[in-house]
Formats: C-alpha cells, structure tokens, sequence
C-alpha cells in the first residue's frame, strides 16, 4: 500500500476549533519540522473554522489534509492534498463505520482521488470520540492487533489508527497493532507531550499524531515531539 504517509513519522493535527497559542502564528506551526498537517476535531466544527486554518496554512510547503468529523464541514479547496477520512472499527454506532460516509457520498461530489480512510482503533474510554462513537475501548493487545489485521487485509486500509485522545496509550498495544500489520501504516495519537514521550510511543508506531499541545503548550513544544519521533 502506497501513500505519502509512508514516508512520515510525525503529524500535527490542529482543531479548528481551538485557538493557538498566544504568539505563536500558523507560519510557526507549519515550519515546526512536522511531516504534515490534519485539520480537523471531534466537536465544534463548521465549514468556516475549517476554511479558516486551511487558508492559513496553504501557503506553506507542507501535506495539508481535513480530517473532518461529519460530512457537513467538508470544504473543497485546492490547497488541500486531500481528505483522510476516520471509519471507526471498534464504534458501538454503525454510523461511524459506514453510516456518516454513506452521507457524504450522498449529499455531496466526492474526490475520490484524494479521498483516504483511516482506520480507527478507538481506546480511551473516557475520550469525546469514544462517547461520540459509542466505541468499546475495553481491548486487550491481541484484539487490537485482529482488528488492525481486519482493518489492513479484509477492508483494504492504508492507515490503522490507535487513538488514545487524552491520554498516553499502551505500548504494548500499540506494538501489538503495528505488528499486525504488512503493508499498511500504524498511526497513534494520545497524549505526546514532549520529547520522551513521542520517542517512546514513535518506537511502537510508524507515525506519531500531535494534537492539542499545540494549542495547550504552543509550537515549542510541538518541535520536541517532532525531534522524539524523528529519533525513534
């Protein structure tokens, strides 16, 4: 399976939602060392605070890709490199398997050419997108290591995502789940707080997924995470 994403370590996922921290310009989060940039959150989206950090962030040389949560704030802009689109094995809500995709395809013109799912392994119990997505976080390391086999050789997933959000995951899931796997790439997303941390959890994954220390600690501490998981 082929993708840019093969050749990445670390992203930075910034929420529309959220604010950045005071000083810190989209230019700093764009130029922090990052292999690319997800736009998206679980809460609060719209199309216009979508349109907003995508416009910010286009004039600079880096993968741009919307994750969004919900069909409705799917933009179409061309200094997008595309969408990456979560599909939640482990939700307890069909909709977040199938349902809100059968929507987009639905009420909307799809660019199927740039146009990728990501498989979710959801496992913080406590996490907006679990109880958004009614998901069973309540997985050992060898059930997390099936659904990634599943996600990769029955659905034909490029990325298998483990996501932590809010928390520091398990590295033995992790590995578990990224050694489940051939061909595809093993996201993970939790908790990546400074350089031990994303070194450690960068070992265990293929990639590393920064989220809210952007907006909780700034883009200095960002470049730390980027620095943990280059040296993994």
């Amino acid at each position: 399976m082929s993708g840019p994403w093969t050749h990445w370590d670390h992203v930075l996922k910034v929420d529309p939602d959220k604010e950045l921290v005071a000083g810190d310009t989209f230019e700093d989060v764009c130029t922090s060392g990052t292999d690319a940039i997800e736009i998206g959150g679980t809460t609060g989206m719209t199309e216009e605070k979508m349109e907003r950090v995508v416009s910010a962030c286009k004039e600079y040389d880096i993968p741009l890709y919307q994750e969004p949560s919900n069909p409705g704030v799917v933009i179409d802009d061309p200094g997008l490199d595309g969408y990456l689109i979560p599909t939640v094995f482990n939700a307890g809500d069909p909709f977040w398997i199938t349902g809100a995709h059968k929507e987009w395809a639905r009420i909307g013109e799809v660019e199927w050419g740039r146009t990728h799912t990501e498989a979710y392994i959801v496992l913080n119990p406590d996490a907006s997108v679990a109880s958004y997505t009614e998901a069973n976080c309540d997985l050992g390391p060898e059930e997390v290591a099936a659904y990634a086999s599943i996600a990769e050789r029955l659905f034909g997933q490029d990325i298998i995502y483990l996501e932590y959000s809010g928390m520091l995951g398990d590295p033995e899931t992790v590995l578990a789940a990224t050694e489940a796997l051939s061909e595809s790439t093993s996201f993970y997303g939790g908790g990546i707080h400074d350089y031990e941390s994303a070194h450690e959890m960068g070992a265990v994954a293929d990639v590393v997924v920064v989220g809210d220390l952007v907006h909780e600690a700034g883009v200095e501490a960002v470049e730390e995470t980027v620095r943990g998981a280059k040296d993994a």
